[in-house]
């Protein structure tokens, strides 16, 4: 049991809160690159990531174990994401489009781990996570998000908020 839920439950709805910011993310990611905010988004973006790494934490594990490694540094990254995007309104634009991109790599890099632990087909291919197939598909994600990231970086122009409009959302 974990929070009065039995794990199955929990574990569909760490997975399902693990979607929605991989998604959320996606479309933040987007917005990087068409040149807009998205704040709706990318508050749906950060509170479900973060809620990821939290839920992480509550399985009952008895080790710190590459995924509670991964979930701390995800949260610090959040951090840095919330820090340079709320109480600094952007001013610090490159560095938070690069926590952003990270910390939505983060939780792919992680879909991609557990795709090839919990799919039949993937896990065929790779069942100790050491084999071409799975360093492969790692590789590939890696080099998309560095070239998400560089082109992300180079195209959000949005100048920074003023304290006024962070009171705002816009979709």
């Amino acid at each position: 049991m974990v929070l009065g839920m039995s794990l199955h439950t929990f574990t569909l709805i760490h997975v399902f809160i693990s979607l929605v910011g991989i998604a959320s993310g996606v479309v933040v990611m987007y917005g990087f690159l068409t040149n807009q905010r998205l704040d709706r988004w990318t508050s749906l973006f950060l509170t479900t990531t973060a809620l990821t790494s939290i839920t992480g934490f509550l399985f009952p594990i008895t080790e710190a174990t590459p995924a509670i490694k991964l979930g701390v540094i995800s949260l610090a990254t959040l951090a840095v994401t919330v820090v340079t995007r709320y109480p600094l309104h952007l001013a610090w634009r490159k560095t938070y489009v690069i926590t952003v991109c990270a910390a939505l790599y983060f939780n792919v890099f992680v879909l991609v781990v557990q795709s090839f632990e919990k799919v039949p087909a993937l896990k065929a291919l790779a069942p100790t996570q050491t084999e071409p197939p799975f360093a492969i598909a790692q590789i590939a994600v890696l080099a998309i998000f560095v070239a998400l990231t560089v082109f992300a970086v180079k195209r959000f122009r949005v100048e920074p908020v003023t304290a006024r409009e962070s009171g705002r959302t816009a979709a």
